[in-house]
């Protein structure tokens, strides 16, 4: 059986289908930017704001001389090691030449030798006495550099009670404006699923049913979706809950309109024929047939055998005789097929 559509009807409800996409898509953009400005409500908050700026001034000053003092200390560390890594150096070298010195002069026992020997003694220990003074200038500074380093930690050990307390305030303030942001996502999107609601239970079949399938997609999306990356840790609870109750919601009226209607097809098939045939549109009666199901109680009938005219679960006549050219046809169909003569029904 071919479907009841016209071809023009097929793409005009596909193209209706297109406008409420469309109109969705952009309901979703706007939603989407204003659920992404929504934050800009709640004032900026900085881990500053809670530090106690009296206690903590103090500290920062004694801190910020500590780190200068440390950053100085480092640098002449690091010179004093220089100048007692030169004055070792210059000491073994002038040491190493005074020994190879006094060897040759012991080997040749010159006694013209010994005013040089004394002063060369005496220039070597003046190098000694350098080596020892830049390595006790060395030792001064790793002791400068270890109280720097020590007054440091002091006053960051000081100052750790006050940032912890900030921090836990930072975070407690955080939660809260997370928590407000997103209360107000929430009152936005909850009353777009209540009207969503309504237009499905009363508008879903009005001439102007693109728009509200939009709308209800547009709702759909931005509670399921858009709502999703700004849900706090606990707002999972919120969006499975709506999800949930909404289901519930739904499942029950499918429920109950599948009761319903089972009912009303029991009711149907304990009436008449002609009383039956009336509630039945040619465009039903085509959708069913084509499906293999008879027009009234939608049970399965095999149409592929010439035999069966009527439906053996409820009566309801299927196919008759043309009045004009006796040839089978529709019961259904408002004209005959062989010679275009009106159906007597």
């Amino acid at each position: 059986m071919a479907r009841s559509l016209r071809l023009s009807e097929t793409w005009f409800n596909r193209g209706l289908w297109v406008l409420a996409l469309v109109f969705a898509a952009f309901l979703i953009g706007l939603g989407g930017t204003i659920v992404s400005d929504l934050p800009q409500v709640e004032a900026d908050i900085s881990r500053e704001t809670f530090i106690d700026a009296k206690a903590i001034a103090p500290l920062r000053a004694e801190r910020t001389a500590a780190e200068t003092a440390l950053t100085e200390a480092n640098a002449a560390l690091d010179q004093a090691r220089l100048a007692a890594d030169s004055s070792r150096q210059v000491y073994n070298s002038a040491r190493e030449s005074f020994e190879n010195w006094l060897a040759t002069r012991t080997a040749t026992q010159r006694p013209d030798q010994d005013s040089e020997l004394i002063a060369r003694t005496a220039q070597l220990d003046e190098l000694k006495a350098d080596a020892d003074r830049t390595r006790i200038a060395v030792e001064a500074q790793r002791k400068a550099q270890l109280d720097a380093r020590q007054a440091l930690d002091r006053i960051n050990a000081q100052m750790q009670p006050l940032l912890n307390a900030a921090d836990d305030a930072y975070a407690d303030a955080l939660e809260a404006a997370e928590l407000r942001v997103f209360l107000y996502r929430l009152a936005l999107t909850l009353p777009l699923l209540a009207v969503a609601g309504w237009l499905f239970k009363k508008q879903r079949k009005s001439k102007y049913w693109p728009f509200v399938w939009g709308f209800i997609l547009f709702a759909l999306f931005a509670f399921f979706v858009e709502l999703v990356p700004y849900l706090p840790s606990y707002g999972g609870y919120v969006r499975f809950g709506v999800g949930i109750l909404l289901t519930l919601i739904i499942g029950r009226w499918a429920i109950a309109a599948a009761n319903r209607y089972l009912e009303a097809q029991k009711s149907a098939e304990t009436q008449p024929e002609p009383l039956r045939r009336q509630t039945l549109t040619y465009d039903t009666a085509l959708i069913r047939m084509s499906k293999s199901a008879c027009p009234s109680c939608e049970r399965p009938v095999d149409f592929k055998n010439d035999a069966i005219d009527f439906c053996p679960h409820c009566g309801i006549g299927l196919f008759d005789r043309c009045a004009n050219c006796n040839t089978r046809k529709n019961a259904f169909a408002p004209y005959c097929h062989a010679c275009g003569t009106a159906s007597a029904r």
